[in-house]
Order: C-alpha cells, then structure tokens, then sequence
C-alpha cells in the first residue's frame, strides 16, 4: 500500500507501521496489516488527533465543515467537530459525520413528494439516522507527559471504540492502545475489522542519526472481517487470533553532499523552516528486526516463499502454533531541493526517490546468486533479479504560489518478468498542501488517490 495516509516521504519518516490516514471511518486512521520484515523507519511521526484537527480548521481556517471522499464507502461526506475544554487538562468532543449523497436523495425527495402533507422537520428526523453518524471522545491530560484519550465512533451504528494511553519519556514514547474493532489496510487497500485489538508499544524519539529501536507487543482477538462486506478477498494470516511480538534496531546516517545556504531573504520568514535551504543529501538506514508469534497468526510465518528463498532465520512449531522471525532490512533516500520557500513564486522545488528493502537475507541471497552466474557466465534466473530489486517511491513538490504547493508521490514497480511493463507505476498520491507559515512547520493538506478512489483534508505538523 503506498502512503495514502500522506505520511510523505522524508529524511526522518520511514514506514514502521504508522497509522495510516483513512476517510473511511470518522476516526480517521487504519493500521497496515503487519508484515515481515517490518517496514522501515523506527519511530512514530508527531500527530494530531482527528478531533483536534477539525477544532483547528474550524477556528483557525474558517472552515466549519471538514470534506473527505471514498467511493468504496459513502462518497463526499463533511465533518465537524465540538472541542469543549472542561478543565486546563480535560477536554471533551462531539463529532458529528453528515453523508453528503444520502442528504441530497432525502431533500430530492421531498421536494418530489412535497404536496403531501407529512412535516419536512418530521420526515428529516427519520432520516437523520442514515444521513448523520455521531462519535464523542475525551481527552484527559494526567501529566504534563502523559496522555489519555477515549473515543466512540458511529454510535448506534457500528459502535467503535478506541483507548489510548501515551507517556512520553525523554528519549522514548510509550503508547498502550485497545481498539474494538480495530481497523487495518492491506497492501491491496482492503480495509479490514479486528473486532478487539490490544497492542503496546515503546519507540525511540529525538535521534535524527545513530541508532533507533522500536518494540511492539500486539494481541488479536476475534475472526476478521472484510471492512464493507466484501467477503470475496482472503482474510491476512495476520490478522488472526494470536499474540505477537516485536523487535527492531537500526542505525540511521545522513550525509549532506551539498548545502546553500546564501541567497536567503533577509528578515523573511519561510513559510516552512524545515524546507528553507537548497540541498542535496543521502540518508541510509540499515537495521535487523524479530518476531515471535503465538497463535493461528503463527501460521504466516510458513506461507512466505520469500523467507523460504532467502536465508532469514525461521522457524515454525505448527503443533504449538508458535513461530519466530528475524531478519535484516535497509534503506537508501535522495532528496535534492532547490530554493528557500520564501518567495511568492516558483522558490521551491524538491525531488526524493526512496529505495527499500526488505528483506536483507533475501537481498543478499540474491546479490550472491547473480555474481556467482556472471563469474561463470550463466544466464542469470529472472526470480533473482526480483529478488535484488528494492522497493522505490519517488515524490514531487513544487511550489505554485505563496504557502500553496504541489505534490505528487508515487510507487514505483521494478518487475523483470514482465516484458512489456518491466517500470511500472502502480500507484500515486496527489495533494495540495497548504504552509502554515506562523506554527513554523505545519501545513494543511488535501489529497486524493485516483485508484483508491479516497480524499482528505488533513493537517500535518513537523514534516519536511
């Protein structure tokens, strides 16, 4: 699944597990279905709740109703949100779902059938359970570093409820989060419902180089269901019943090949700090990762045929329903950019090609393969050159005017065994982002995936 939660491509991003971006439901957020190796990146980005980020634009963007799309679910729908402080640490919300194309059938047909004699307010109110959906939350601020957060969505429809507790410490962040049901995507953007998901979690923060590590203890409960009712695609092995848990470690180095940082108005802010000097840089991540399941989730372990090529340590107890994973993973990040973002015109242009893999074992598996065939002159296998190819993202930005630029993210499918498409794009993000240039680096951003067929409006802060 590319970054349709817009959690763009960056130096100091990477993709472990962050909750993705969602307009499917009124909370906002799906988590990918958990795959081997983990993906890359240790650490979780800074986010705003979806309350908090309709209270903003509210307030602040003179934007009452909040737009989002998703053909698969209930096309354009509005949100809006009422933030009520209760105390200076308790805060308590209403959030409130209006489905656009269902309100206009009803106002179509009333206005069709209006010589009858039946009320508009009277015929509204019964329509009002299909036209609206209501979801509260509240939010309780125990310390100045730790954080308790309650929320229930679609109430009376499909009752979802979310428990978060985070603690921030000076070098990690702890998260111990229940949700029923929890909602995860997979790779094909099938959305999926855990009906009880436990999770816990600790993650290093603050280290933009030098090592990082992130644990996961995650429990499932409860047969998963496809998200909509589309019963016709596989359940992920994953997502079944069963306790897993986590380990990653990596080791992050970043080497800027050049820097400009002349030619900066003076005296102007820009309108993002964090995109205000030309550059050229690399960033390279290499790391190892282990799991162990417990459970029918164990059962994933022995249906990859990628572990079984490579030679990533594995091993399966099916008597037991027990399973244990470990293996190495890197990642390589160009990013060149032009301009200090501070002019009204065309003072921003920036480039990023992201290179992933993996699958350490199978990579160098494979590597070792093709060496061995061009020593002796064979004809190498079309299976190892998959093997060696990595996963690439490519992304876009160009400034239009002012604060208002342009993105465009991609995925980018290295396939040898096809002939006619061996570069293929297999999909793309685009989005206008929208600089708030007095919080330093923040930005409002709308995005639209053509073949998710999903929009949103969100907000974004502290991302290059």
């Amino acid at each position: 699944m590319l970054l349709r939660r817009m959690q763009w491509m960056s130096d100091g991003d990477g993709r472990w597990e962050l909750d993705a971006e969602t307009p499917v439901t009124m909370e906002g957020t799906a988590r990918p279905v958990p795959g081997d190796p983990l993906p890359l990146g240790l650490s979780r980005g800074p986010r705003v709740t979806r309350p908090k980020q309709l209270d903003f634009f509210h307030r602040f963007m003179a934007s009452p109703l909040v737009p989002s799309f998703s053909a698969s679910r209930d096309g354009i729908s509005v949100h809006h949100a009422h933030l009520l402080h209760l105390t200076d640490n308790w805060s308590f919300t209403i959030l409130e779902k209006i489905l656009v194309p269902k309100l206009v059938s009803v106002v179509k047909e009333k206005l069709a059938n209006r010589h009858e004699e039946a009320s508009w307010t009277k015929d509204l109110k019964k329509h009002l359970h299909d036209i609206m959906s209501l979801g509260v939350g509240t939010e309780l601020l125990i310390t100045p570093d730790t954080t308790l957060l309650l929320e229930l969505y679609d109430i009376k429809k499909g009752d979802r409820g979310k428990a978060i507790l985070h603690h921030k410490f000076p070098h990690q962040n702890v998260t111990f989060e229940a949700s029923w049901p929890g909602l995860f995507v997979d790779k094909k953007g099938v959305y999926w419902d855990v009906p009880l998901s436990l999770s816990a979690d600790l993650a290093s923060v603050g280290s933009s180089s030098g090592l990082s590590y992130h644990l996961l203890l995650q429990q499932n409960s409860g047969e998963p269901k496809c998200f909509g009712g589309d019963e016709t695609n596989d359940v992920p092995i994953a997502l079944l019943p069963g306790l897993c848990a986590k380990a990653a470690f990596s080791i992050k180095k970043s080497i800027d090949a050049w820097r400009k940082k002349e030619d900066k108005l003076k005296n102007v802010q820009p309108y993002d700090v964090f995109l205000s000097d030309s550059h050229v840089s690399f960033t390279g991540i290499v790391g190892a990762v282990a799991s162990g399941y417990l459970g029918d989730c164990s059962r994933r372990v022995s249906t990859q045929n990628e572990t079984q090529r490579s030679n990533a340590f594995r091993m399966f107890d099916e008597r037991n329903k027990f399973a244990a994973f470990a293996d190495l993973f890197a990642s390589v990040t160009f990013t060149a950019q032009y301009g200090n973002f501070q002019r009204l015109f065309l003072d921003l242009t920036k480039a990023s090609a992201r290179f992933d893999i993996a699958s350490g074992s199978l990579f160098l598996c494979g590597a070792s393969r093709l060496a061995q065939d061009f020593f002796f002159s064979r004809r190498p296998d079309i299976e190892t050159f998959c093997d060696v190819c990595p996963d690439v993202t490519v992304s876009l930005q160009q400034q239009i005017v002012g604060p208002f630029s342009f993105r465009v993210e991609s995925s980018v499918a290295i396939d040898p065994r096809s002939q006619d498409h061996f570069v293929r794009v297999d999909d793309s993000i685009f989005a206008i982002d929208w600089a708030l240039k007095v919080l330093g680096s923040a930005k409002a951003t709308a995005w639209y995936s053509p073949k998710r067929q999903e929009a949103m409006v969100e907000l974004r802060f502290f991302e290059a």
